[in-house]
């Protein structure tokens, strides 16, 4: 692949010797071990009080529906407010939630209704702290330490993502339910208090120009969402790294959660032992591909990272569509967990580096939510898939995949982007 690389690299952990970036980093990895162990904790508590997974999922679909529907509106107060202060809002306000279903819990007062309220109101409140985790990175760290600042924030967030499950369960099982949502609690209050202490910077001028003569004229929340749509839709670059972040995430909701059931169960017949090697195996690769985005360093040509990256997942659904064996799927899905790592820390860093500050969270929030429509219909469609054999599943979504990458491929400008 052609990449063209700066002469003088920063090394990958350059950015952890500044400390904004060491609070920033702290700060988000505890609030995404936060969010693990807030899955667990609400699974487990609603099944102990209900026994019914029909149950636990209402639980759980109160808590996404306000997410998916208010990222967006936390998108475009990211770009009027300071997005410290929404993230530092957001993690303390997570803590006072938790801490009081924590203890309302170990009162022995807790209630179906009272979950209900508390998932909506989580979902709801952590749909401000998402976007804005993202767009605070450059007004953190300088635009040429962008590169290695991403790859160790998501290497901490991937880990954050396995070990806040894990943690979670063996909180509950030493203890109980109710305690795992105190020490999630504490996770997140932590974090407001890491976020807290970065030091405001100043923004950069806006991308638009005030009209002259009078105050600039302030529009209104939903003319603010649909300037952030538009901004996105309109540049070819950025709507292809959208399409690709959305087509991964197609991958990630149904082939790696019923994909990887299905497979482990009927195909490989490892049982849940090996589905956690495979999620394992993935998160592995993640982090792996992270760390050498961030080491790579550089201003690789992003457009042909994103359809390698698309071509890569492709041939990899495609093996996993055909092989019975557990070795040979274990290392498909680490090599293409390390794909996904790779490309994310280029593919972040240059919708970081090339969108205006006052517009970025709010491009940040379409990429979101768009991630957040295409969950429920890829489980959908890999759930009827599935039934079918592991070959329709997989073979679908590598086709998919395969034409992404053509498309990508058919754009002069998006190949020429680096």
């Amino acid at each position: 692949m052609a990449t063209t690389l700066d002469g003088t690299r920063p090394r990958l952990w350059t950015p952890a010797r500044h400390r904004p970036f060491r609070l920033l980093w702290l700060g988000q990895s505890l609030s995404l071990l936060g969010d693990g162990f807030s899955v667990v904790a609400f699974s487990w508590i609603t099944l102990g009080l209900t026994g019914s997974t029909l149950t636990l999922g209402y639980v759980l679909a109160f808590q996404a529906v306000p997410r998916a529907l208010l990222t967006l509106v936390g998108g475009s107060l990211g770009d009027t407010w300071s997005t410290r202060t929404l993230m530092v809002a957001s993690s303390w306000t997570r803590a006072a939630l938790m801490a009081g279903v924590g203890v309302t819990g170990l009162t022995g007062h807790l209630t179906v209704w009272m979950l209900c309220v508390a998932a909506a109101a989580f979902g709801a409140v952590d749909a401000f702290f998402q976007p804005a985790r993202v767009s605070i990175l450059p007004s953190v760290v300088d635009k040429d330490l962008l590169a290695p600042a991403n790859a160790l924030l998501g290497a901490g967030a991937r880990t954050a993502a396995v070990l806040g499950p894990a943690v979670g369960g063996l909180v509950i099982a030493l203890t109980e339910a109710p305690v795992a949502f105190l020490v999630d609690a504490v996770c997140f209050a932590l974090c407001g208090w890491f976020i807290s202490r970065i030091p405001a910077r100043p923004r950069t001028a806006p991308a638009s120009t005030p009209p002259v003569g009078g105050k600039p004229d302030q529009p209104s929340l939903g003319a603010r969402i649909r300037e952030g749509v538009t901004y996105t839709l309109r540049d070819p670059r950025l709507r292809t790294v959208v399409v690709l972040d959305t087509a991964v995430n197609f991958c990630y909701a149904g082939p790696f959660t019923v994909g990887f059931a299905s497979l482990a169960d009927e195909v490989l017949r490892g049982g849940s032992a090996t589905l956690g090697v495979l999620n394992g195996a993935l998160a592995g690769g993640a982090v792996l591909g992270t760390l050498a985005g961030g080491a790579l360093g550089g201003r690789p040509r992003v457009g042909l990272l994103v359809a390698a990256l698309a071509g890569w997942l492709g041939i990899g659904m495609a093996v996993l569509g055909l092989v019975d064996q557990t070795a040979a799927v274990v290392v498909t899905v680490l090599t293409m967990g390390f794909g996904i790592g790779f490309q994310g820390v280029f593919g972040l860093s240059w919708i970081q580096r090339n969108i205006p500050q006052d517009v970025l969270t709010r491009v940040v929030s379409v990429d979101m939510v768009l991630g957040y429509a295409v969950a429920p219909l890829s489980l959908i469609l890999c759930g009827a898939l599935a039934g079918v054999g592991a070959f329709a599943l997989f073979g679908t979504v590598a086709a998919i995949l395969a034409l992404t990458s053509l498309a990508v491929l058919g754009s002069r400008q998006v190949r020429a982007m680096r």
